[in-house]
């Protein structure tokens, strides 16, 4: 099979596509020839090496749909199916062209989802509902910020707060980024850059739920909570570190909760995805590339221009 991946650290063109052995199935595992995966900044951090992999060569790619080769584990040959837990599978990340996955982290995709929508909804669609709901209980007439409407989680979430019938604010740097993120459904958009988010916010009584996908920002975060508000800590966009001030998160009585690496359940997975299908959710996609354009789409993620996720297809 073959298989974009890096054999040392660098630049985008370390992304080099190699002819490879296919894996080899577990017990636990179906074996999938992967269709479509996108590109996330934990794959650029990988390959410039901030992040250091295991092992190399190296396949990148977090999430992975395609079509199950062979009957195992309760799966059919023929299906459809994603996991957004790619990069643990046996053969490498969704940059490659096949994977041994476990069954567990399989979710079946709907007919009327595509494998691109079913990838660009995939690990964002379902960190956002971890944040959200596994970890942040959030009710319905609640009100949530979410950072960085705009990227893959942040537009996820919106939609999903929305869905449940919260009010839901959210934060751009252009007004052109704003106004796709009022049409996701955000019933407040604040410019960080130019307003003062907490003071906007508390104006509007502050909100009962943060979704911190920056970190930088959590002194703004605690200020624009309600008492008792909840901040979820799912990404450092903005660094790893933050000065707050600890008397006010104190009398506030705020909890502030450290996401980690937050999936939802395979379930709930397949329940985002009928959502796709509904049409009461859909994923932001920038771009579509072959996977052998990946040192390309690394580029475009970098320079900062796309609105949405990358997807890569195998052909």
């Amino acid at each position: 099979m073959k298989a974009v991946q890096f054999t040392h650290p660098g630049e985008p063109d370390v992304l080099q596509l190699q002819e490879v052995p296919d894996p080899t199935p577990g017990p636990d595992d179906v074996l999938i020839e992967v269709k479509a995966t996108t590109v996330n900044r934990l794959d650029i951090f990988q390959r410039d090496g901030s992040r250091p992999v295991n092992q190399l060569p190296f396949t990148p790619g977090l999430e992975a749909a395609g079509i199950v080769v062979q009957d195992a584990n309760g799966f059919r040959a023929g299906e459809r199916v994603m996991t957004t837990s790619a990069i643990q599978a046996k053969g490498g990340g969704g940059y490659s062209g096949k994977i041994a996955a476990p069954s567990s982290s399989l979710a079946r995709i709907p007919a009327g989802v595509s494998f691109e929508q079913a990838v660009g909804a995939g690990l964002a669609a379902s960190t956002a509902w971890g944040s959200l709901f596994d970890v942040g209980h959030l009710q319905a007439n609640e009100r949530v910020l979410i950072w960085a409407g705009s990227s893959g989680v942040g537009s996820m979430a919106i939609q999903l707060a929305k869905h449940k019938g919260a009010w839901v604010a959210t934060t751009a740097s252009t007004e052109e980024r704003a106004a796709q993120l009022r049409k996701l459904g955000a019933d407040m958009v604040i410019n960080h850059r130019t307003q003062d988010v907490a003071k906007l916010l508390q104006e509007h009584g502050g909100v009962h739920l943060v979704i911190e996908l920056v970190s930088s920002t959590l002194q703004i975060s605690l200020e624009a909570c309600a008492p008792d508000g909840r901040i979820v800590l799912i990404g450092n966009l903005g660094g790893k570190e933050a000065t707050v001030d600890t008397q006010s998160w104190r009398l506030k009585r705020v909890k502030v909760i450290g996401g980690g690496q937050l999936h939802t359940s395979s379930t709930n997975e397949e329940h985002l995805l009928r959502l796709v299908e509904e049409k009461a959710i859909t994923p932001l996609i920038a771009r579509t590339l072959p996977v052998a354009q990946a040192a390309e789409a690394h580029r475009l993620l970098e320079s900062g221009e796309p609105q949405g996720k990358i997807v890569l297809v195998h052909g």
